[in-house]
């Protein structure tokens, strides 16, 4: 047999293919390259305004430090200088509220209640820049919400978040924003309680509120609560007054409840709290009397929701109803004296407790009193809807 050797039209589709499948594997290398890179670019930026932003907020301690260093005042009209240009106006067509600079993304932090059921957001900056605003996250049982402006529509001075932890009754705070539309207010006073809650839909609590004696009236809602190293320390949110202004009793929602919550405001636009799904009150002396308890101390629990963690935990609710101290309650209840360890005293602390430390998923070990027995029950929390 004679060998055939290739003609060159089947040589010509060989070295086609060959550069043809080269040129689909350079492809696809410089690809994966681009996109790495642009992937490191992002991160790179990110970085950079991070680093951007911590050096901004260092400047702004030693400025506030020097100024106290060299005056022996409260260093008010210092603090006052250096976070103005991080507040705003917040106006929709429902009202009007204030809001401040999270980040150089164009974040700004408020009260829930100021957008809520709003249409429209405008947003107004120190030097007048007047600009929309969209919706990025909100949490109805914590009166906070997370709108976003265009970082290129104005220059954006973040704010400084301090730890509300470490406040102590009688610090000296001040108040920062827009009452009743007149913009770029500013009032002090101190810290007159810490530790309060406030109510939320569906008869939740926001735990942890700080009370303060510094002047809150409508339109505050959203500003600002500052410490005197020009941190932000709360979201003024509240007054108590039986006319609607100020009566020597504000509220604002703790600092650190906005640093748990902010990056799910931003990333998914809500906030999961952990849930139990009881109902009940806190233990009287009245009430411990009357179903033999040592002390007054725990939660009764009056109802259990169905198919609730607590449901499934078999945690039993009241089932015997009685009038004490005047008042029909159900008892035959649990009494929830402890949880992981910590004191239960009433509601309030475990709510604090669960909040602080615990996510939907997580589980916890309840201890409860059950006809006159101490047991533990374990939970597993789940989300509230």
């Amino acid at each position: 047999m004679t060998e055939q050797s290739s003609s060159p039209f089947s040589n010509k589709w060989a070295y086609a293919f060959i550069f043809l499948a080269i040129l689909i594997i350079n492809t696809g290398f410089l690809t994966v390259t681009y996109f790495n890179i642009q992937n490191q670019l992002s991160t790179l930026q990110d970085s950079l305004d991070d680093q951007k932003q911590q050096l901004q907020d260092m400047q702004q301690q030693f400025q506030i430090l020097d100024y106290i260093n060299q005056t022996r005042l409260m260093p008010w009209p210092k603090v006052y200088d250096q976070i103005k240009h991080s507040i705003v106006l917040i106006q929709t067509e429902l009202g009007l509220g204030s809001g401040f600079i999270y980040d150089l993304k164009g974040h700004i932090i408020t009260n829930y209640h100021v957008i809520e059921d709003a249409t429209t957001i405008q947003v107004t900056f120190l030097k007048g820049n007047v600009t929309e605003a969209s919706r990025v996250g909100e949490d109805p049982y914590s009166d906070l919400a997370v709108i976003k402006v265009d970082p290129g529509a104005t220059s954006l001075r973040p704010v400084v978040l301090g730890n509300s932890s470490a406040l102590i009754v009688g610090e000296p705070v001040a108040a920062v924003g827009n009452p009743f539309g007149l913009s770029d207010t500013i009032t002090s006073g101190i810290i007159s309680a810490l530790g309060r809650d406030l109510e939320a839909p569906r008869g939740y609590l926001i735990i942890d509120i700080i009370q303060v004696d510094a002047a809150i009236n409508p339109g505050n809602s959203g500003g600002p609560l500052v410490n005197f190293e020009g941190q932000v320390v709360g979201v003024n949110t509240a007054i108590i007054s039986g006319s609607g202004t100020f009566a020597g009793v504000g509220f604002a929602i703790p600092s650190d409840t906005a640093k748990r919550e902010l990056p799910d405001l931003i990333a998914n636009g809500t906030y999961i709290h952990p849930w139990v799904g009881i109902s009940g009150t806190d233990v009287t002396l009245a009430i411990a009397q009357y179903i033999g308890l040592e002390k007054p101390q725990g939660f009764l629990i009056i109802e259990v929701v169905s198919g609730s963690p607590a449901d499934q935990a078999e945690l039993r609710g009241g089932n015997e109803s009685v009038i004490i101290d005047g008042r029909q309650i159900l008892i035959g209840g649990d009494v929830i004296v402890g949880i992981d360890n910590q004191s239960v005293r009433k509601l309030n602390d475990l709510v604090v407790y669960t909040e602080r430390n615990k996510r939907p998923g997580d589980q916890i070990t309840l201890t409860i009193i059950r006809s006159g027995q101490q047991q533990l029950m374990n939970l597993t929390l789940g989300e509230r809807e």
